[in-house]
């Protein structure tokens, strides 16, 4: 799509054909001690990190010296990694115990769904040549990916605090919830937590939120949607049988305290769904108002209309304006 500014009105001109994605299939090698990933040659593991490297107050993981630092927990068995790359390839480091062959296998799927390595990003590439926008974030930012969540009572949560906040006092109230809350490893001098779990965060009462500065509501919000997890009123497995957005959407906020741009979150962030689009989100306007130059920020409609040749990679086209805002 090509767009014209005219007195700093957005107009769209032309729209390209829709186009369908490919995936990728997983492939690791086990070496026990650590496994290697295979990647897209597109892949840019630094420009994922650019993107989890944004808050210096993050505590669910660490980047140092170009190495991630996460702790992982299946099935009760917590597992410390770090993450480098190693000749175009994942490598992924068990920092203590190498974990049973079973545990190495769930560490390189939540890898590779967390970088999204499965899709193929060729249609999107292609996109770039007919729209300026995804052109000119392309151009700058090439192999950045869609960063997944997997713990839907973590992206729940963390769209919920970062409601109606700045980005840095939303990472304040994250980092005492989990330092309260959260599992906790040392390793070397460092501490690595888990989020915390819906069965810890049920058990609380309003004031034990609030003492961390978490509003009354958001608060109730929080214990309330770890009530729903807990008792199995809503579940992953059940949501994940959704596959059109607009249904989930529906579903999610049904849930007290989560609105429209919660749930457009929670879904960009944690759910495979490739027409995901938090279109409320003052980032894209942010993102739009500079890229365009625009007096203002773009309305909800002209963002509709730069979005129709997005359709299928509005993910992806998230991540980049976002990226364009660490600029």
């Amino acid at each position: 799509m090509v767009y014209e500014i005219a007195q700093n009105k957005i107009t769209d001109i032309k729209f390209c054909k829709e186009s369908t994605q490919k995936t990728f299939e997983i492939g690791w090698k086990d070496y026990e001690e650590y496994i290697e990933i295979d990647v897209p040659e597109d892949f840019s593991f630094e420009q994922c990190m650019v993107y989890l490297g944004r808050s210096d107050t993050e505590i669910l993981h660490k980047i140092e010296k170009g190495e991630f630092y996460k702790l992982l927990n299946f099935d009760g068995v917590n597992i410390l990694i770090s993450i480098a790359m190693n000749l175009k390839k994942l490598k992924v480091t068990f920092l203590e115990k190498a974990p049973p062959k079973p545990f190495r296998l769930l560490t390189a799927k939540y890898m590779w769904n967390m970088f999204d390595l499965g899709t193929d990003l060729t249609q999107f590439y292609k996109l770039a040549e007919t729209d300026s926008i995804i052109k000119l974030l392309v151009d700058k930012y090439k192999g950045l990916r869609v960063v997944k969540t997997d713990d839907v009572f973590e992206a729940i949560c963390w769209a919920i605090i970062g409601q109606q906040i700045n980005l840095k006092f939303a990472y304040t109230l994250k980092k005492r919830l989990v330092e309260s809350y959260g599992e906790r490893v040392e390793y070397k001098n460092n501490e690595y937590f888990l989020f915390p779990t819906p069965f810890v965060i049920s058990k609380l009462e309003v004031e034990d939120l609030k003492h961390l500065q978490f509003t009354i509501r958001k608060a109730e919000y929080v214990i309330g949607v770890a009530n729903l997890l807990k008792d199995g009123i809503i579940t992953k497995k059940e949501l994940l049988l959704e596959k059109n957005c607009e249904k989930l959407k529906q579903r999610l906020v049904q849930i007290r305290g989560v609105g429209n741009w919660t749930a457009d979150y929670t879904i960009l962030k944690c759910f495979d769904i490739k027409d995901a689009f938090p279109i409320a989100d003052v980032g894209i306007y942010n993102a739009l108002k500079g890229i365009l130059k625009l007096d203002e920020k773009p309305s909800i409609n002209e963002i509709e209309k730069l979005s129709k040749n997005w359709n299928g990679w509005q993910p992806n086209t998230t991540f980049y304006l976002w990226r364009w805002l660490y600029e």
